[in-house]
């Protein structure tokens, strides 16, 4: 995993720009810390910092082809099937110097040119130059895993694997638009969209081809509906062989790996059939690692979100599966810390979200002093159905996003200043975003009623819900040069399961039927059957708190802090004064409150409205 960046300038030769390339590949030191390299070749430059995760010392880049006009590529991610291919590609003549992905996907596209994408399997974003015609391609994975933004210019494209390296180039004004702010409020992640002015974003599935005479986009892979033929045994014998098959590809590292445990269905499930693996290999057990926060176990309080705490069934499964397991436990000061929660903001160039954020950012950040690659249960819940409004009548029958209407249809706009909201309109982007996603809609011929309405339920999902956890967990996680593998994004598994019909996927009255199904042998009782329970957030009531404190002293330091513009003022006076059991969205409304602040006086961002 790495991170890369780069620059096309049709008019110029960018060898006298080196300084900037350098900037802009600077900015990714965190997503690459081991090494980094540039190639500039007349119009274009390609920057890149490596994360060293399989061919320690081959795989360094850019990379280039041998004997031939200068073809390149910066490349972030994993092909998991890169040993196929390479056998193929080697049986076509082709000769390796390294035993790394990257140089197979360089040779890929040397045979079959840019439909080498359909035959990758993983999770990347990368660019390739290709010297012969002077056009660069830039090409994200299927499910959007993996980040990838760019910005067209007058004469080319800038581009990174996240915003700050654009915005190092000089040439980019981190200008924030009514859309930008519709985004950031919305809810919704909507493909292609960026929160800066002029910015965009690589759609899942989606090459950019850049030349002389513009850009365009070129979808390559996409969601179908097509008829679920195999019956009850089969399908959970196929979702088996495929989670096997998987894994099995995904433990394939030359550092140390280990698994995110939450100890629900999910993370449990990829635990235990990591442990399998590597032990298949000869190799294990596998590290374990949960969050904790400091006296939550032993005080915990049942809500409507979270029955339980994760820690007992976190235990048990660790002790069933036989892992090494480890609990990072964190408190309050540490989520205080302004150091802690600048760098949370800084990974997500973007207002973050609260404790979830900085917590998730503290847990990889520890888990890296002791493994490189982590394989997470993230995507689940999307491709299985396990969401409560997945199963809740009125968020299905919604004209809208099911996970607005079953967390109540929260707009924000609550939270803004009057005339900020009315110029948002929060309802109508919504409502046309969700037309948007309608329409494009794979549909079977004959499908209706419940089966249809649950299709469009998975679709939703799939491609407007799971990248905004997607590239929360990317973002956070590579802050501390951590790879986190999704196994549950194998867009082979999505694609079968969002074909199976819904009455198969709750055949025993319950969420992810299919799932639990097909890890049966391999978990607890107790696990087995735990109830969805989401990422886990402090309860301590200190914490709410030292977030009034720190809100207060930024009202009263600054009353002309960037939020004040933003912000409902009437709202504002009631956050800052409530009890620390009132209302959570309270405690979220001082969360965006400061860290929206922040983030707009550290980008220096300009609110064009």
């Amino acid at each position: 995993m790495c991170g890369i960046t780069g620059w096309v300038s049709y008019e110029r030769d960018l060898s006298a720009e080196r300084a900037t390339v350098d900037a802009m590949t600077e900015t990714m030191i965190c997503r690459g810390p081991d090494e980094g390299g540039v190639f500039i070749d007349g119009p274009v430059a390609l920057g890149h910092r490596r994360l060293a995760v399989i061919d320690i010392e081959g795989g360094k880049q850019p990379m280039t082809a041998q004997g031939l006009a200068p073809v390149a590529i910066t490349y972030s991610g994993e092909v998991y099937n890169f040993q196929e291919l390479r056998a193929e590609l080697e049986g076509k003549g082709h000769k390796f110097r390294t035993s790394s992905d990257t140089e197979v996907v360089l040779h890929a596209y040397l045979e079959w040119g840019s439909i080498f994408v359909d035959r990758l399997t993983g999770m990347y974003a990368f660019a390739v130059w290709d010297g012969r015609t002077r056009e660069l391609l830039l090409i994200r994975d299927r499910m959007g895993i993996k980040p990838l933004y760019y910005q067209v210019t007058p004469d080319g494209v800038l581009f990174g694997s996240e915003p700050k390296a654009i915005m190092a180039s000089g040439l980019v004004d981190p200008a924030v638009d009514l859309d930008g702010l519709r985004e950031i409020f919305a809810s919704v992640k909507t493909p292609g969209t960026a929160y800066f002015r002029g910015m965009k974003e690589v759609k899942p599935g989606t090459f950019v081809r850049v030349r002389p005479e513009g850009t365009t986009e070129h979808r390559y892979w996409a969601l179908e509906a097509t008829e679920h033929t195999d019956d009850l045994p089969t399908t959970v014998a196929t979702i088996r062989e495929l989670l096997d098959d998987i894994i099995a590809h995904q433990v394939v590292a030359d550092v140390p790996l280990c698994s995110l445990l939450s100890g629900g269905l999910d993370s449990s499930a990829i635990t235990a059939l990591t442990q399998r693996a590597l032990t298949a290999r000869g190799q294990g057990p596998v590290r374990s690692f949960c969050v904790d926060f400091e006296g939550l176990t032993e005080n915990f309080v049942a809500d409507h979100l979270r029955a339980e705490a994760d820690t007992p069934y976190v235990h048990a499964l660790a002790e069933f599966a036989g892992t090494e397991h480890r609990d990072i436990v964190l408190r309050t000061s540490d989520l205080m810390d302004p150091a802690n929660r600048t760098a949370a903001l800084l990974a997500r160039d973007a207002p973050p979200q609260g404790d979830i954020d900085i917590s998730m950012f503290l847990l990889f950040k520890a888990i890296r002093e002791h493994s490189t690659v982590a394989l997470s249960g993230e995507a689940a819940d999307e491709v299985f159905g396990g969401y409560s409004w997945f199963h809740d009548e009125a968020a299905v029958k919604a004209d809208t996003f099911p996970w607005l209407a079953g967390l109540g249809n929260l707009d924000g706009a609550d939270f803004l200043e009057p005339e900020l909201a009315a110029k948002l309109d929060l309802a109508t982007y919504r409502a046309d975003r969700y037309s948007d996603a309608m329409a494009e809609m794979p549909r079977l011929a004959g499908e209706d009623g419940l089966e249809k309405r649950m299709r469009e339920i998975s679709y939703l999902h799939l491609t407007r819900f799971v990248n905004i956890l997607l590239d929360r967990k990317d973002r956070l996680s590579m802050a501390s040069g951590l790879e986190v593998r999704v196994p549950f994004c194998d867009h082979r598994l999505v694609q079968y399961v969002f074909n199976t019909p819904w009455a198969m996927k709750t055949f025993d009255g319950r969420e992810k039927s299919l799932l639990r199904a097909a890890v049966a042998d391999i978990l607890p009782e107790k696990v087995l059957q735990r109830v969805k329970s989401p990422y886990p957030t402090t309860q301590d009531p200190s914490y709410y708190l030292a977030l009034q404190k720190a809100a207060q002293e930024m009202v009263a330091n600054d009353p002309e802090a960037p939020i004040m513009s933003i912000i409902n003022p009437f709202i504002l006076q009631v956050i800052l004064t409530a009890p620390a059991d009132a209302d959570p969205r309270l405690r979220d409304g001082l969360e965006s409150a400061l860290g929206g602040n922040e983030w707009a006086q550290r980008y220096k961002v300009t609110l064009d409205v």
